[in-house]
């Protein structure tokens, strides 16, 4: 059965639990009304923590700290491995060193504009605000910040921004953050209040007497399914893009934690906001499995650009200056290349689709650094961004201080996520949700190094404060893995594990997951309409039946099978990918990533209707009978932002 708009039922109207006051003094006078857990009692909590990026990681070792008895699962082999790690480019915080007019306002002022006028504003105030602490507690553990001359700090411009607040350690910055956050976990694991599951896959979320009390994983070695009992539980586990099959995000990022507990009751908030990253290596064939991301902060010195003329198959070093189309200089004068990721994704596939595009397959722009080394010398280049070069270089064997990089947009990050109220907790009691898995920062676009600037403040600044007026404030009785709910739980994953297992079909899990994936990106990618996406909603119907006729999942369920586990999260990804597009089609306009085609101005920009879509939408699980999910509407109210039309000319 197909979801259908004309099925939507609409339930009450969300609370956020926003505090009074003015928008500078929320976040204070939040924390002055919570309850506290005395350091006598903490000792007596088990808080389980899915996820060791950054969200998760220094939740885990700011909750250890503590005083919790912190249990921290991760689906890598170490907590250094988590996909945080593979953040480039930076992390915004607005300290202004670089005396530019930055401030805490201009800060959340940029993050809602980005986002365009699609995200709750005292979040996002709050988010500028704790920015300033994430920097100050890296730099104490010794993440080894990029620094001007003179030892201050250095900072550049990412997009969507008129100053330069983002604080980099050359194309790693994930990296040594993440680094940062996983001493601190291991020193609270050196004491004894953390302890880390490597290899867990979480596979459903337990509540007892309607509170999150448990949850069940895979162990991915040997097979075993294992349950965890907790008071509270955190999920940290990141964002969705896998679901297009190709992006930038690691073949293990996946969206079951959270797609596990929708099912089990919590919201998912517009799941139909995802970015498309503009600067990414372009696909290369059929076998690729994941692509491979190029920072944001290279548009700092490098010009796009794309031939005047169609077709133009001429080497980039032989097409002179006046017949190279510099079009985000030409159409936003006052941003130029640096305009938000979702304006450059657009605008490359526009002058692509025009057949202006370059390489093998004509899906690419030129990304040239040719006048910053011309202007500035190669070894400023060199010593700014020498391991992306070199990254680039190895991975096309071209060098790019000599041609133009190709680049082209890639699915990457994701607005979309499980709602959470103001304290970050679900409207399931007990479940609290972190980093890219919630919705809760970044509206309908994500402004370049607001990622780890987010992950951290939720673990570090937000977290240790909410959590404890949550338990402070409810009677959690003694319960055990060998309640029914536990025992229900292994029992339908286990059922479900066998029925993989005993289809022996003709198609592989990847084939399934490819054909979804290239689906979504058509219809439900950078831009979507409303035939597209109704025709997406009769496929995935048909592409589930098919796939439990003829998927082939060899091996067993007793030892390692990625087989077996990419199964299960495509069975997520094929529903996941219906309510993308039930999203995408419920809401008749255009705002930041979100692109429907049929409502754009004049110039072809995102166009959106304020008057009937001023709100998150969060969708209800209706059951397992496959009726259309209900829909839920937080209203966005700006008190201190007026929503406008987009510009960045």
């Amino acid at each position: 059965m197909a979801f259908s708009v004309d099925k939507i039922k609409e339930a009450q109207t969300l609370d956020g639990r926003l505090p009074d006051g003015p928008i500078e003094q929320k976040w204070d006078r939040r924390k002055n009304e919570l309850k506290v857990v005395s350091p006598a009692n903490k000792r007596k909590y088990t808080i389980l923590v899915v996820g060791t990026g950054l969200a998760g990681a220094s939740a885990a070792a700011a909750l250890g700290e503590l005083g919790y008895n912190v249990k921290s699962f991760c689906i890598q082999d170490s907590p250094r491995r988590a996909h945080s790690i593979a953040a480039q480019g930076g992390i915004n915080a607005a300290k202004n060193y670089q005396n530019d007019n930055d401030s805490i306002f201009r800060l959340f002022y940029d993050t809602i504009k980005g986002g365009d006028f699609r995200a709750r504003e005292p979040n996002v105030y709050r988010l500028a605000q704790l920015s300033l602490d994430i920097i100050d507690h890296a730099v104490a553990q010794g993440v080894p910040f990029a620094r001007e001359y003179g030892g201050l700090l250095a900072n550049r411009s990412f997009g969507g921004v008129l100053v330069s607040r983002t604080f980099y350690a050359r194309g790693q910055t994930g990296q040594q953050l993440l680094l940062g956050a996983y001493g601190a976990l291991m020193r609270q694991v050196d004491l004894g209040q953390v302890e880390i599951f490597p290899r867990r896959e979480m596979l459903d979320l337990i509540l007892i007497d309607g509170k999150a009390r448990g949850i069940v994983v895979r162990n991915l070695v040997t097979g075993a399914i294992e349950s965890y009992v907790g008071d509270a539980v955190i999920l940290a586990t990141g964002g969705y893009s896998n679901v297009y099959f190709l992006s930038t995000n690691a073949k293990n990022s996946n969206a079951t934690a959270i797609w596990r507990a929708y099912k089990r009751g919590a919201y998912f908030a517009n799941p139909c906001f995802t970015q498309i990253h503009p600067t990414c290596i372009p696909q290369s064939g059929d076998y690729q499995s994941k692509l491979t991301l190029m920072s944001e902060s290279l548009r700092n010195d490098g010009r796009v650009w794309v031939p005047r003329k169609k077709g133009d198959k001429r080497h980039p070093n032989e097409i002179p200056e006046e017949e190279r189309d510099y079009y985000l200089e030409r159409k936003y004068p006052s941003y130029g290349n640096l305009v938000p990721r979702d304006v450059a994704s657009r605008n490359a596939k526009m002058v692509c689709d025009e057949g202006r595009g370059v390489g093998e397959y004509g899906r690419a722009v030129y990304l040239d650094f040719a006048d910053a080394i011309r202007r500035r010398g190669i070894d400023y280049i060199r010593d700014k961004y020498g391991n992306l070069f070199e990254m680039y270089e190895k991975i096309t064997g071209e060098n790019p201080y000599e041609v133009p990089m190709r680049i082209y947009p890639a699915p990457h990050y994701t607005m979309g996520g499980l709602w959470v109220d103001y304290n970050l907790m679900s409207n399931i009691p007990g479940l609290f949700v972190l980093g890219e898995a919630n919705f809760s920062d970044h509206g309908a676009n994500r402004l370049g190094a607001s990622a780890l600037m987010q992950g951290l403040a939720d673990g570090y600044f937000v977290i240790p404060y909410t959590l404890g007026d949550y338990l402070a404030s409810v009677d959690l009785p003694a319960v055990s893995t060998e309640e029914k709910e536990f025992k229900e739980s292994q029992k339908a994953i286990e059922e479900q594990v066998k029925r993989l297992l005993s289809v022996k079909g003709n198609k592989t899990v990847l084939e399934f997951h490819r054909e979804l994936g290239q689906l979504l990106w058509d219809e439900v990618g950078m831009s979507r309409n409303e035939k597209g996406l109704k025709m997406v909603l009769e496929r995935i119907p048909e592409m589930k039946k098919e796939f439990w006729k003829q998927v082939n999942v060899p091996g067993s369920d007793k030892d390692l099978n990625k087989s077996l586990e990419f199964a299960g999260r495509l069975i997520d990804y094929f529903e996941l990918g219906e309510l993308m597009a039930l999203d995408a089609l419920h809401r008749n306009e255009s705002c930041g990533g979100h692109f429907r085609e049929e409502y754009q101005t004049p110039e072809g920009e995102a166009l959106r209707d304020d008057e009937h879509f001023s709100y998150v939408a969060a969708w209800e699980y209706p059951g397992d009978d496959e009726t259309t999910p209900i829909l839920h509407k937080e209203p966005l109210t700006f008190e201190y932002v007026k929503p406008t039309q987009r510009s960045y000319k």
